[in-house]
């Protein structure tokens, strides 16, 4: 076993005797857009990224379905697999089979397996001093689905979010070849600042973040100044709050917004220093969401973030 429960890693990973190394995840959420189709396809997105968090590729994938049968018609089932399977295809491989249960709510997800070089696995717990850190998304998934539910939102924002938690981090993922690339995972449930703290924690360094620099999706301080966010921010927060030193001129909704809850978030990436120039120019020719270089990896108390008001 390469990695396992040790650290707090998006999959797991097992040695093979040719220098190969199976990766493998499992995942699966509840409806976030009322959309049956983009419901499966950004669960199955959102499954997939794991594998990518670990410099894999994938290979194939299982459904994991929970569904209500006496309540919901079947068809809404079929456009919920309809959606995972575009997204498998867009990641260049088929859902071999799967479970399903009976359930009160819809529930889905994909088990995914991929593979990557042993020595090539990445971790979240190798980051080193100097490095940069790089986002590919635009936060604010869990504010603005919460708003969506409350007819809350604008409908152009409401296709954004839908987009950003749709979108492949294949392509971030492949932009990573050949580069130093240190700590690697992707923002999901625990928000940017603890999946952040979970890197710092397990690399024993602390980190230094630039808020200008971190992007965020259209109306999302709007909203959270308005007290519209999910209530997993505010446990994100109380977790991550006694680990951060905020600028004072910092406001609340930001303080919110950097612990909002992401469904299939971007990745975030810990490359050493000398790379960060090549990385920002091979994200920014894939087309990813965002190339936004954040902050850096700095020492000092570990498993500390320091957030600045001001720009790298």
């Amino acid at each position: 076993v390469l990695v396992g429960t040790s650290t707090a890693d998006d999959a797991a990973a097992y040695r093979l005797e040719n220098g190969q190394a199976i990766i493998q995840t499992v995942d699966f959420i509840t409806p976030i857009v009322d959309d049956p189709f983009e419901f499966g396809r950004i669960a199955a997105a959102n499954s997939l990224s794991d594998v990518y968090a670990m410099g894999g590729r994938p290979l194939f994938a299982l459904n994991i379905v929970c569904f209500p049968t006496k309540q919901v018609p079947l068809e809404v089932l079929g456009e919920i697999l309809r959606g995972g399977v575009d997204a498998a295809r867009e990641a260049g491989i088929e859902i071999v089979g799967g479970h399903s249960v009976e359930d009160t709510e819809p529930k889905y997800g994909l088990i995914v397996t991929g593979i990557a070089p042993a020595d090539a696995v990445i971790t979240n717990a190798g980051a080193q001093v100097g490095d940069a850190l790089f986002l590919t998304k635009p936060l604010g998934s869990g504010i603005l689905t919460t708003a969506m539910k409350k007819g809350r939102m604008s409908d152009a924002t409401a296709s954004e979010v839908v987009r950003v938690m749709r979108t492949l981090n294949r392509s971030a993922a492949e932009a990573l070849a050949g580069l130093r690339v240190h700590a690697l995972t992707d923002i999901t449930g625990f928000g940017l600042l603890g999946h952040l703290l979970e890197m710092m924690h397990g690399s024993r360094t602390a980190a230094r973040v630039y808020l200008p620099s971190v992007p965020l999706l259209p109306e999302v301080l709007e909203l959270a100044e308005a007290k519209v966010y999910p209530g997993g921010a505010s446990r994100n927060r109380n977790r991550t709050e006694p680990h951060v030193q905020w600028s004072a001129s910092i406001g609340e909704a930001h303080r919110v917004a950097l612990n909002d809850p992401q469904t299939s978030g971007g990745l975030l990436i810990a490359v050493a220093a000398e790379d960060a120039d090549e990385l920002a120019r091979r994200l920014e020719q894939a087309g990813t969401l965002a190339a936004a270089r954040i902050g850096e990896v700095i020492d000092g108390d570990q498993a500390t973030i320091v957030i600045e008001a001001g720009s790298v």
